[in-house]
């Protein structure tokens, strides 16, 4: 009876752990091929084709007229962090015609007076309050949104000309909006990237995020782009033409977004890939400035710097939250994802794949984790009561073992790969932080995808619709945000309210007396307090 018992373990566990090798070797080849396009195609550029590429600069960004921009927000219990969106949006980005139109629901009193107060201050502001009480769905509230912005039309007889989408935890790059009225409407999609904002080295799983987000906007992205043209929306930083938004429109009666999705930005995406015109993901760099102060004499100079064009925002830092907001990215994709079907694309259908084994590999790594400390465990109790010694599972020899040795290669060379897309987004430190990070990432994934999957089955036996999985979500400090705030001198030149001559001689003033540069300006009246 113990020896058919300990047959048996033996078989289910080999049998499990022949599974998994092969799930890890078909998902580990997938990678790998995405990575040799990539790296392929970067030394491809690099040798034919880096004098060819330019780099766009802020004069001819300038050179521009603005077109009208309607920026949508969505906002379900956002009270801690709209108004500072709205006013940090205001303050830092560089570009002046556009109007943010503000989501929120009739239940949530605290959401729509922040919003409100924040149009106090900023006019080109509009809140627009859902007929149904929330939470809805996201999608469900920017299609409100979306009628707001009809309807703003209608009464001002303006016409927007791009579409921007943001959260209402956004940090929006002072250069994007710049770069969405360059490029469109050549483009009638363009994603930019999203970089969680840096964790401290003791914040694992908010450096997961940097890390995920690093390998998937570094790399991922830019060969979908390249290898299918269609892309879809990561829901902040997403920009679409006038051409793009009718085109949702006409094919969904005016619906945009799909209410039954959770990641109503992703199957936005993928929609318009029956629709004619470039869809791009905009990886760019730019010259910025910022003060800092030398380390000896501790004078303040201007330092000239690249960065990112793209998107900032904490995310969630807790077991918790964030395999909360994992779920819903999981059952969106991996589960709701599949009502998309396939196309006759195969590199369409190659990138589909993609997003739906995610939940496959999360519960197979967990598995493997299990089998592995099971056999530990079954080992070690073996070696106290031979009885119950099982023999090896995966013995030298075995075919078995050299797909193992290929997946342990492939697993150092993700590893590596994670490690050098952290580091060219953040630093070495944190690069060095991706690897023990992997691990934390990895329970965090298999909860999302426990809690998606128990959602998606709940959903299906009660014939209901997923909710709304929110997020709290947190705003960066003033200090972090300083790096991204205009100053008030190079707003009034770029207004033609001052001169440089003036502006340098407010400047000089105040420096040796310590006053305010608008008290100044005010004062020697060259600025009205008004306009002030």
């Amino acid at each position: 009876m113990l020896e058919s018992f300990l047959f048996l373990v033996w078989l289910v566990c080999r049998v499990i752990m022949i599974v998994l090798i092969v799930i890890f070797l078909v998902s580990g080849i997938d990678d790998l091929f995405v990575d040799l396009v990539y790296y392929c195609r970067a030394f491809f550029r690099f040798l034919f084709k880096r004098s060819k590429i330019k780099p766009v600069t802020w004069k001819q960004l300038e050179s521009v007229p603005e077109k009208p921009v309607a920026v949508m927000v969505p906002a379900w219990k956002e009270s801690d962090v709209i108004a500072d969106m709205i006013l940090n949006f205001r303050k830092s980005v560089r570009y002046d015609n556009w109007v943010l139109f503000v989501g929120t629901y009739p239940n949530d009193p605290g959401t729509f007076r922040e919003a409100e107060r924040a149009r106090c201050y900023i006019p080109n502001t509009e809140v627009v309050v859902t007929p149904a009480p929330g939470p809805t769905s996201k999608s469900d509230c920017l299609n409100w949104v979306y009628q707001g912005i009809l309807l703003y039309e209608e009464r001002t007889g303006m016409e927007f000309e791009i579409f921007l989408m943001h959260d209402a935890e956004d940090l929006v790059h002072p250069a994007s909006v710049k770069f969405y009225n360059y490029l469109m409407p050549r483009m009638d999609f363009i994603q930019t990237p999203v970089v969680p904002m840096s964790r401290k080295w003791n914040q694992l799983i908010g450096g997961v995020y940097m890390d995920e987000f690093a390998e998937s906007h570094l790399k991922d992205m830019r060969m979908r782009e390249f290898m299918t043209g269609v892309l879809p929306s990561a829901g902040v930083g997403t920009a679409l033409s006038r051409k793009a938004i009718q085109h949702l429109a006409r094919a969904r009666r005016n619906q945009i977004f799909d209410v039954t999705s959770l990641t109503e930005d992703y199957i936005m995406g993928l929609s318009l890939r029956k629709m004619k015109g470039k869809k791009i993901f905009l990886q760019h760099y730019i010259d910025m400035e910022k003060e800092v102060t030398t380390p000896v004499l501790r004078r303040k100079k201007t330092k000239r710097f690249k960065e990112l064009v793209a998107t900032k925002e904490f995310f969630p830092a807790t077991f918790s939250a964030s395999a909360r907001q994992k779920s819903r990215w999981t059952l969106g994709i991996c589960l709701q994802g599949w009502r998309i079907g396939w196309t006759i694309h195969p590199m369409i259908n190659y990138w589909l794949w993609r997003d739906r084994k995610g939940i496959v590999n999360s519960f197979a790594v967990m598995i493997g984790y299990a089998v592995a400390l099971f056999l530990g465990l079954f080992y070690l109790v073996g070696y106290f009561f031979p009885a119950f010694q099982l023999p090896l599972i995966l013995k030298e020899g075995d075919w078995a073992v050299s797909v193992l040795y290929v997946v342990l290669a492939l697993f150092g060379w993700r590893l590596l790969n994670r490690f050098l897309c952290t580091t060219r987004f953040y630093n070495l430190f944190q690069g060095l932080l991706a690897i023990p990070r992997m691990l934390v990432g990895n329970f965090v994934n298999f909860w999302a995808a426990w809690l998606a999957l128990k959602q998606f089955v709940r959903a299906k036996v009660r014939g209901e619709t997923p909710a709304w999985i929110k997020t709290d979500h947190a705003f960066p400090t003033q200090g972090q945000l300083v790096s991204y705030h205009r100053k008030l001198g190079e707003i009034l030149v770029e207004r033609g309210w001052v001169n440089e001559a003036q502006l340098q001689e407010a400047l000089a003033e105040q420096k040796s007396s310590g006053r305010k540069l608008g008290e100044i300006l005010v004062e020697k009246e060259l600025l009205w307090e008004e306009d002030l």
